[in-house]
């Protein structure tokens, strides 16, 4: 059993022992903590927050623990129901709500549930407010409300279409020029969610045909639910199959998309935003933002539009902070997370299909020749699981003193540069592991690179525990 408490949310396996897993009273004590500060910060008689939940299978549970919870301390819960992190993140701002809570543990498995808190700008909470939840949990410092001020629940349940309605107000989203295309979709939402949302966004959008595998919002995965390359291989003989134009897989929760060509290859996940972001700069003013273990094609689109791309730290919080600092209109992760500043700041999946649509629709090029008119990179993407006493940062620093001669950046871990290829090591904020991203112009020379990094780790690894 799993549970990881950190700034950016409470994330965990069902079951166990409290303090050892997502058990119900873990689920009540951070859902307590949350709300006790954003009740002390709204000052309002009755504080609002909003409520959506991907398709889990322990979603309905951890929601009444959460509702419950959260009326006792006095509040109007906006209950969404099912829905997309990015539709909650809208619905903040548009129910006029003090912040919001999203009941989604995104790629990981069945078994992981977690609570995403949202301030009352519909973004992630600050590193700091953070802390304070983990504190004011630990300390089981609340204050529940009599019964006469008991909160209530009303429902929200048309922000999946409001959403998709502010998507298509976009200018920079073509409907027309979509329809014209006739477009064949297939659909992979591995049984949450997006199996409704989805659909329903291309049918809006004019797309001809919308063939749906896994999108019976149940929980019950069909395949590990990280839009991984492994894990498409469903979606990728369903686009050859019916002789698609395009795959479409998105997480539990909506704010990664990866897409398929129509040969059944894969665009590549890193490529979304690379994608996402020719349209968007060719259009707007400003510079983009991706974080230190996205593709360096980002970088080769900014400078064909005259353009910057800037690196944050990993999350989408550190993403977010710099896109309001440089004003720039489009910016993500290359996980597969779009942001579109103009809609709203968060990853956006539904966002990102709109403009990929767009794109494919005016460029005139197939799925496969849009793929091939940008530049190759190639990420081998690795992770080490932590074992007891490790101590990552000594040995982070171990490698940094290695290869102090070479350009490197500690912004998030460290990533050094080796010419055209580069690596990122840093400790993952959701999962016990040290993730290791290498990128190179060939996966060879990605693999190679990595594994090489790898190798050196473990021995630093072995050395910093004997010298404990």
């Amino acid at each position: 059993m799993t549970l990881i408490r950190s700034i950016s949310g409470i994330r965990g396996t069902i079951g166990g022992a409290p303090g050892e897993g997502l058990t119900p009273l873990d689920t009540v004590r951070y859902t307590a903590a949350f709300g006790t500060l954003i009740a002390r910060r709204a000052g309002a008689d009755s504080p609002r927050i909003v409520l959506g939940r991907d398709a889990r299978l322990s979603g309905p549970m951890v929601r009444d623990l959460v509702v419950g919870t959260l009326t006792g301390l006095g509040f109007e819960v906006i209950d969404l129901g099912l829905a997309t992190t990015p539709t909650v993140e809208m619905a903040v701002t548009g129910e006029k709500a003090h912040g919001g809570i999203i009941l989604t543990a995104s790629h990981n498995p069945i078994q992981w549930n977690a609570l995403k808190l949202l301030n009352e700008r519909g973004e992630f909470i600050s590193a700091e407010d953070g802390a304070e939840v983990l504190r004011l949990a630990e300390v089981d410092q609340f204050d529940f409300v009599p019964v006469e001020k008991l909160g209530h629940v009303r429902e929200g349940g048309s922000w999946t279409r409001r959403h998709i309605d502010a998507i298509l107000a976009l200018d920079l989203v073509d409907v027309k020029a979509i329809k014209e295309k006739r477009f064949r979709v297939v659909v992979d939402a591995v049984n949450s969610v997006g199996g409704t949302a989805v659909p329903a966004l291309l049918t809006a959008l004019g797309v001809m045909e919308v063939i749906e595998i896994h999108c019976t919002p149940n929980g019950h995965f069909p395949h590990n639910p990280e839009p991984l390359p492994e894990h498409l291989k469903d979606l990728c003989g369903a686009v050859v199959k019916h002789g698609a134009h395009l795959g479409i897989a998105v997480d539990p929760d909506v704010d990664r998309l990866a897409l398929v060509c129509e040969d059944g290859s894969l665009f590549g996940e890193e490529y979304t935003l690379v994608a996402c972001a020719d349209h968007v700069l060719a259009h707007r003013p400003g510079d983009t933002v991706s974080n230190l273990s996205s593709t360096r094609a980002l970088n080769d689109i900014a400078d064909r539009h005259g353009r910057k791309r800037h690196a944050s730290a990993v999350g989408e919080v550190n993403v977010v902070k710099l896109m309001k600092e440089v004003k720039a209109p489009i910016g993500g992760e290359g996980n597969g997370g779009v942001i579109l500043s103009e809609l709203h700041y968060g990853r956006d999946a539904l966002a990102g299909i709109a403009l990929f649509l767009t794109l494919l629709a005016k460029s005139g090029k197939s799925t496969l020749e849009l793929r091939r008119s940008y530049p190759d990179y190639f990420i081998s993407k690795n992770k080490i699981e932590l074992q007891p006493g490790m101590d990552v940062a000594a040995i982070v620093d171990a490698m940094q003193e290695k290869y102090s001669k070479e350009p490197h950046s500690t912004v998030d871990g460290l990533r050094i540069e080796f010419g055209n290829t580069w690596v990122h090591l840093r400790r993952s904020n959701t999962e016990p592991i040290i993730r290791v991203y290498a990128e190179a112009p060939t996966m060879q020379q990605a693999d190679d690179l990595a594994s090489r990094i790898l190798s050196e780790l473990a021995q630093v690894a072995g050395l910093a525990a004997a010298e404990r």
